[in-house]
């Protein structure tokens, strides 16, 4: 039997026999001498302590780690004991302040409002009050039979007209009931149309003497007409001359181009520039959708206007009131952790620490959803696209128009009078001023355009009331859609050395000059900083415009170095509220609405969280200088983080003087990092304690004049710095 095993023995044998003939025989290694074998056993011990020495420095070096942390943690578990142990006391004196300024605020503004009321009754006014419908129907009906049309007549009234449509603004706004709302916005809409019913009678009455007024160049009958809310540019085509090409009106910045066939027919154009802009208020009416009544509303949000409403509406008032208050006690039986509109509406520390909660419900709560809102409810969404998918649609969230309308209408030419034997006789018209339809007939694709365009043009400058931070865009009314449309425009042209527009559209219509309603967002940067007791300086950084608000008690002054004119505006005075109502009207935006984070990134913030830092910045305005942190990014939603220190002056903030500051719903504390860190780390300074409110944090870091200083800040300065921080947002749109 053949053996295997064998076989490859004998060639593993043969195979290393023929490696020797191939590579020689093996080379025998040179023996070490005794001091090469010594130097061989040196270096191997040298090697071995060397190991033991790295071990014991290692072993060393995480007993010091160890005992570090051990240390660092006794540390935070004796702060932590601290500030637990005070927590109750801090929370208290918190909400006791607060509940103490907002008790004041309240009442000063119910004495204001009472104040404001009687006064205006002693006046013995003919003005209606806008809260009484039957006040407001008589006004209407008076005007409506009152055929002088007068110019000065017709204006005043108007006038009048307009400062009721902006009370009844407020009175939307302010609504309890859907009674009063929808009772409030039927007075709106029929002043509204009563303005304009005067203004176009007014019109018929002037083109009614054209002839009697021709301007000896042309031959035609221009005019103008100027009051400090509307600017009418009158133009009667007496020759019918088809020569004529377009008419500018110098001294108000506004011109026409008609074509050949509109030169040649028996017309008046008319534009008219009205400063307030009742056809978007329409607009948002139209497409709106009714706002809700259900939530229980404080006593102290109730306007004291409407508590003397017409006799035949007190009885359904005093029932909304009683529905109302036995929702507010069902709610307040209910647990705050289960209500999450509790969870974003009320301050943390008026539930968390308050131990009387019918008080502190009433007495404390957030203004981030109330401020900023527009006049009246916004429009739906889904508004800006019709049943087709039409994107030509104006977004009223989306663009703000800006500086009035301007409507840019056609008429048909009255009869004009003739005399006649010393007679003079005009032809008597019930219709009125009469619209002349203008519509272009678009060339089938075989036909061959004139070489005439039978589109319509419009310049005008731009108004000096706005500022347009970007090139205006143009949105003509629909009048059937009740909506600004972009299409029908063309040739639009922008000359920004002349602050002038000038387009082209395919009839006549109404149209406004609009820009991104949030074209300033995100801000850059931010700054709070104290001039002096009840004084302070808020600087905003937009993305296109810097604002500068300084605040002084309960009034506020917008300034800036890059604006000129606004004169009405800038380094003027007044309320917090009137502030941000005149700075929206001017295209200066930087305020927070509902719908703001659907347009802006931004940095995603708990809204306690946020809420709790504005209300106790503001308690400190006064002392300590409160700025932007680029950490605020990455401290996640639960926290916010910002610069402060303790200062007083015009002068920027020397960048050695700030501090960080972490703040939470359930702690607050000062970190060691600092804003040129390269690392993010939440670790508390050393030299600081842990608080359960950030004024007590402010406390351990401000002298014994600068808290003598924040005791002594007035109830007004407080509550107004806190709805500006709250209206703005900086803490989540910077």
């Amino acid at each position: 039997m053949f053996d295997y095993s064998t076989l490859c023995t004998q060639c593993i044998q043969f195979i290393e026999k023929f490696s020797q003939l191939i590579m020689g025989p093996k080379k025998k290694k040179p023996k070490l001498t005794k001091a090469e074998k010594a130097k061989l056993k040196q270096l191997e011990e040298e090697r071995r302590l060397r190991e033991e020495e790295e071990a014991r420095i290692q072993a060393e070096r995480e007993e010091q780690e160890r005992l570090e942390r051990q240390r660092k943690q006794e540390i935070l578990d004796r702060l932590e004991a601290m500030d637990l142990e005070r927590r109750a006391g801090e929370l208290e004196e918190l909400r006791s302040v607060l509940e103490k300024n907002h008790t004041a605020v309240i009442q000063h503004k119910n004495d204001v409002a009472a104040k404001s009321k009687w006064e205006k009754y002693m006046q013995c006014s003919d003005i209606p009050d806008p809260a009484v419908q039957q006040d407001i129907n008589t006004f209407i009906s008076l005007w409506r039979d009152n055929p002088n049309c007068n110019i000065p007549s017709v204006l005043q009234q108007c006038n009048v007209a307009l400062q009721l449509i902006e009370e009844l603004e407020e009175l939307l706004r302010k609504a309890v009931s859907l009674k009063e709302f929808l009772m409030y916005q039927e007075s709106l809409l029929h002043l509204q149309e009563m303005v304009y019913s005067k203004i176009v009678d007014m019109t018929a009455e002037i083109l009614k003497g054209a002839s009697a007024n021709i301007d000896t160049e042309t031959g035609n009958m221009q005019a103008v007409i100027k009051d400090g809310n509307l600017t009418m540019c009158l133009w009667a085509n007496l020759m019918r001359n088809h020569r004529f090409k377009c008419l500018n009106f110098e001294e108000v910045g506004m011109g026409f181009e008609l074509t050949k066939q509109l030169a040649a027919s028996n017309i008046t154009v008319r534009i008219l520039h009205t400063r307030y802009d009742h056809l978007s208020t329409l607009s948002r009416m139209t497409h709106m959708t009714l706002p809700s009544f259900k939530s229980p509303t404080t006593v102290q949000e109730v306007p004291p206007e409407q508590e003397e409403a017409m006799e035949d509406q007190e009885e359904v008032l005093e029932e909304d009131a009683d529905a109302q208050q036995q929702e507010t006690v069902e709610d307040e039986e209910t647990p705050a952790q289960e209500s999450e509109t509790a969870k974003n509406s009320e301050s943390y520390m008026s539930r968390s620490s308050n131990p009387h909660p019918d008080d502190g419900d009433s007495m404390i709560q957030t203004q981030i959803e109330k401020l900023a809102a527009d006049p009246i409810p916004s429009p739906l969404d889904e508004s800006t696209e019709d049943a087709n998918g039409d994107r030509h649609v104006v977004d009223l969230i989306q663009y703000t128009p800006l500086g009035g309308v301007f409507y840019y209408e056609l008429f048909q030419l009255p009869p004009q009078a003739h005399l006649v034997k010393g007679w003079e006789i005009q032809m008597h018209s019930d219709t009125g001023l009469e619209t002349f339809e203008y519509t272009i007939e678009k060339p089938s694709p075989t036909e061959e355009e004139d070489a005439t365009s039978p589109l319509v043009g419009l310049s005008v400058t731009l108004p000096d009331t706005v500022i347009f931070l970007e090139t205006p865009q143009v949105g003509r009314w629909a009048a059937a859609e009740k909506q600004w449309r972009t299409d029908g425009i063309s040739d639009f042209s922008h000359n920004e050395e002349e602050a002038k527009i000038s387009f082209k559209m395919e009839s006549f219509y109404p149209f406004v000059l609009m820009q991104q309603t949030y074209a300033n967002f995100p801000f850059q940067s931010w700054e709070l900083r104290p001039l002096g007791q009840d004084t302070a300086l808020f600087t905003i950084n937009g993305a296109l415009m810097d604002v500068n608000i300084t605040i002084k008690g309960n009034q506020c002054m917008l300034q800036s170095e890059r604006v000129v004119g606004l004169a009405s505006l800038f380094e003027q005075w007044m309320s917090g509220p009137d502030l941000q109502q005149a700075m929206l009207k001017a295209g200066i935006n930087v305020f927070v609405n509902e719908h703001t984070d659907k347009f802006v990134n931004t940095c995603d913030k708990d809204p306690r969280t946020e809420h709790i830092a504005y209300e106790q910045m503001s308690l400190f305005a006064s002392v300590c200088a409160f700025s932007w942190s680029k950490w605020n990014a990455q401290c996640g939603a639960e926290h916010v983080i910002m610069k402060g220190c303790e200062y007083q002056g015009p002068d920027r903030v020397p960048d050695d003087l700030w501090s960080l500051y972490l703040l939470g719903t359930q702690r607050f504390q000062k970190l060691e990092i600092t804003e040129a860190s390269e690392v993010f780390s939440t670790d508390h300074h050393p030299d600081s304690e842990f608080h359960s409110t950030f004024i007590h944090m402010l406390k351990d870091n401000v002298s014994t004049e600068g808290l003598s200083r924040s005791r002594e800040s007035s109830f007004l300065f407080v509550d107004t710095v806190q709805s500006m921080l709250c209206a703005t947002r900086p803490l989540t749109f910077c």
